[in-house]
C-alpha cells in the first residue's frame, strides 16, 4: 500500500512531560466507568461478546516461563552510503501515543533521524504499528512526524509506512460521529465519550486537519514483510474481515469510506481486543493468523509489555514505581513480539531492528 506521505503545515507542539497523565476531565462522572488505559469501552451492565477480554487492573499475566523479555543494544547509526542491492534493515515502533519527544530521541538513537529530526537512514525500511494520538501531550506531532519521514525516507530508497491502531479508529470517529448514539451492544455509546474516556487531548482534536484524517483513513491493518506479520492488536478479530492480508485492508477501508456510525464503532471495539496471544493456547491463536495471513512470527503493539508481565507500576509516578522495560516481550512459544513498551505508563518507547538477536 502506498501511505500517505505529505508533509503537513508547522505548528507549535504542546511540551512533553514525562509524569503527563491523562486530564482530571476523563475521569468525570459520565456513562461508561473507565477501565485501565486499555482502550475497551463497555458501558457498566455490558455483556462482552464470547472471546472479549475487557481490560481490568486484576487481570491474570501470564505465565513467566513463557515468556522472554529481550534485552536490546543500541543499534549504531545506519551509514552514510546504503548498499543499493536489495531492502534496507526493518525496524519496527510500539505505540507512541502522543509522546513525541521521547518519539524523537528513540528514532535518533537508533540513526534513524539525524540530529535535525530529518531521516538519515538510507534504505532502511521503518515500521509504525499504530496509535499515534491520545493520553500524550502531542499526537498532531507525531502524525506530522511519520508523514513527514515517509516522504524523506521514500526520497533517500527506504520506506517509512504505519499501521492502523485502534485509537485512530477512535479518533476518526470522534472527530466524524462526535456524540451520534452507537449500537455498543448493551445500549447506547458515542465516539466522543469513548475518545475522552481513552485520553483524547482537546488539543490534539483542535489541530486535526483534513490531511491527518485522510491519512489515518487509508492506514492498513495488517501487512508481512520480512516473515513477520506486523498488526497493532493482539487479537485474532483481523479473521474477521478477511482471509487474505489484501482483504483485510479493504474491508476496513471499505468501512470507514461507508461511514456507518454503528459499523465503524464495531470495527473499533474489535480492534480494541487484547491479550489472544498469553494464557493456555496463545500460541494456536498466533497460529490461526500466520496459517491465514502468512509469516513465521507476529509483531505486535496495544497491550503494554508492562501488563504482560504483571509490572504495572505506580500510577502516581513514585519513586521506583514505574515498570521496567529492556526491550521487546517475545512470549507465545516464541511466536508473538510484543512491543509496546508502556511509554503511557513511564514505561520505554520502544524502536526495534528485526530480526531480534535471541
Amino acid at each position: 500500500m502506498t501511505q500517505g506521505a505529505g508533509q503537513g503545515p508547522e505548528v507549535e507542539r504542546t511540551a512533553t512531560l514525562r509524569d503527563f497523565r491523562v486530564p482530571a476531565y476523563v475521569h468525570e462522572t459520565g456513562p461508561y466507568v473507565q477501565t485501565h488505559p486499555g482502550d475497551s469501552l463497555p458501558p457498566v451492565d455490558e455483556a462482552y461478546p464470547e472471546g472479549y477480554t475487557p481490560t481490568q487492573r486484576d487481570l491474570p499475566v501470564i505465565n513467566r516461563g513463557d515468556t522472554l523479555q529481550v534485552p536490546v543494544e543500541p543499534v549504531p547509526a545506519a551509514p552514510a552510503e546504503q548498499p543499493t542491492a536489495g531492502p534496507g534493515p526493518l525496524y519496527v515502533v510500539g505505540d507512541v501515543h502522543g509522546y513525541l519527544d521521547e518519539l524523537v530521541a528513540a528514532l535518533q538513537e537508533k540513526g534513524l533521524i539525524d540530529a535535525s529530526g530529518q531521516w538519515c537512514a538510507g534504505t532502511a525500511r521503518l515500521w509504525f504499528l499504530g496509535d499515534f494520538t491520545d493520553r500524550g501531550p502531542d499526537g498532531i506531532g507525531v502524525i506530522d512526524l511519520v508523514m513527514r519521514l515517509s516522504a524523506e525516507a521514500a526520497a533517500a530508497g527506504g520506506y517509512c509506512k504505519a499501521l492502523m491502531g485502534n485509537h485512530e479508529l477512535l479518533l476518526l470517529g470522534a472527530k466524524r460521529f462526535g456524540d451520534t448514539p452507537v449500537n455498543s451492544g448493551a445500549g447506547t455509546a458515542t465516539f466522543q465519550a469513548g475518545w475522552l474516556l481513552n485520553g483524547g487531548q482537546k488539543t490534539d482534536m483542535d489541530r486535526l486537519q483534513d490531511h491527518h484524517l485522510q491519512w489515518m483513513a487509508r492506514l492498513d491493518a495488517v501487512e508481512a514483510v520480512d516473515g513477520y506479520l506486523l498488526v497493532h492488536s493482539d487479537t485474532t478479530a483481523y479473521l474477521d474481515y478477511g482471509d487474505s492480508i489484501e482483504a483485510v485492508n479493504d474491508t476496513v477501508r471499505e468501512t470507514l469510506t461507508r461511514n456507518d456510525a454503528d459499523e465503524c464503532w464495531d470495527l473499533f471495539r474489535k480492534f480494541t481486543k487484547r491479550f489472544s496471544f498469553r494464557d493456555e493456547g496463545g500460541a494456536d491463536a498466533v497460529r490461526s493468523l500466520l496459517d491465514t495471513y502468512g509469516g513465521t512470527r507476529i509483531v505486535h503493539g496495544h497491550s503494554p509489555i508492562p501488563y504482560l508481565l504483571g509490572e504495572v507500576g505506580s500510577e502516581d509516578g513514585e519513586e521506583g514505581g514505574g515498570p521496567v522495560v529492556e526491550g521487546p516481550h517475545v512470549y507465545a512459544e516464541g511466536l508473538a513480539i510484543a512491543m509496546d513498551g508502556g511509554v503511557t505508563m513511564a514505561g520505554k518507547l520502544l524502536v526495534q531492528q528485526l530480526p531480534l538477536d535471541i
